[in-house]
């Protein structure tokens, strides 16, 4: 299996723990039950705890796609967690001129299949139909995605489920130069990428997924090795190693290592494996993963990887 199928199939399932994890709902007296022969929208519209949702898929363009076959399964904020956002967001959210970020804001809460409560155990998150990844996690007693607290659950739709949250929750909106710069820890990467003239390629549209190590991966490298890779007339050379750190489309942690390996932008292949609970890329560990950006996603590790 490729590891773009992989991915594909992986972003079908989440974790959500087992229903009495989940805090009691405080919704009002017109909250919605669910409705078996309903879809998602005519669902969210049985209620008014969720009609600034509906203004938003509408404003979107989204009602289509979310009446359609799917199944989905829909993170929906209530509209107090629409309340809570910074004055005027949503206003201008809902303005015509941003339709395309509002339709990225709201597709980053569904994820693809039907996914109850009590169907999946044991992951720590699932991909959107916007791209991104959402960590889901049990916390205090509670689940929480993407830090937003799941307070009822499993209202059943035609197509699909909703569970309901309490804040509205936000995809990443850095590239991926933006999010290594914000990060702190990857200066010489950003200077070699610079150097090899890397840099329009990795803030465009990608998706690509960057095996970034960090500086102190630079700095295992023989004395002398990063300064001469750094001058003008070793710029291929340094674009290649680059390359190879390099893959197209967005592949999480757990895909990449059901797939065992990802053909680079270089065109050489890297190997990745998972020994003693620690994830080897050849032989650089991964030290952080999955770290979003709006054009890729970041895996860190503790070595630079040379193309043969």
């Amino acid at each position: 299996m490729s590891l773009r199928s992989v991915w594909i199939a992986t972003a079908l399932v989440c974790s959500l723990g087992t229903p009495t994890l989940f805090a009691q709902c405080e919704m009002s007296d017109t909250a919605v039950t669910g409705d078996k022969g309903s879809d998602i929208v005519t669902t969210a519209m049985g209620s008014k705890d969720f009609s600034t949702l509906v203004a938003a898929v509408k404003a979107a363009g989204l009602v289509e796609a979310l009446q359609g076959d799917g199944p989905f399964t829909v993170f929906a904020p209530t509209n107090a967690a629409f309340a809570k956002l910074p004055e005027g967001t949503l206003a201008n959210l809902l303005k015509p001129e941003n339709k395309d970020l509002l339709s990225s804001i709201l597709t980053f809460h569904v994820v693809p299949g039907r996914v109850l409560a009590e169907s999946v155990v044991g992951l720590t998150g699932a991909t959107t139909l916007q791209g991104q990844r959402l960590d889901i996690a049990i916390i205090e007693g509670g689940v929480t995605v993407d830090g937003a607290s799941v307070v009822t659950t499993d209202i059943l739709c035609r197509n699909g489920v909703i569970h309901v949250i309490d804040t509205v929750i936000l995809p990443a909106n850095k590239n991926l130069v933006e999010t290594a710069t914000a990060a702190g820890s990857f200066g010489t990467l950003l200077a070699a990428a610079q150097a090899a003239g890397l840099v329009p390629t990795l803030t465009g549209a990608g998706p690509f997924t960057v095996f970034a190590p960090t500086d102190a991966a630079f700095a295992k490298l023989p004395k002398g090795t990063v300064e001469s890779l750094l001058e003008p007339k070793n710029r291929d050379q340094l674009a290649s190693i680059l390359k190879f750190h390099v893959v197209a489309g967005r592949i999480y942690s757990p895909a990449a290592v059901e797939a065992k390996k990802a053909a680079t932008l270089l065109g050489q292949s890297i190997q990745i494996k998972e020994i003693n609970g620690s994830v080897l890329v050849n032989d650089a560990k991964v030290l952080t993963a999955d770290l979003d950006a709006s054009n890729g996603v970041i895996h860190v590790i503790d070595s630079v990887l040379l193309p043969k």
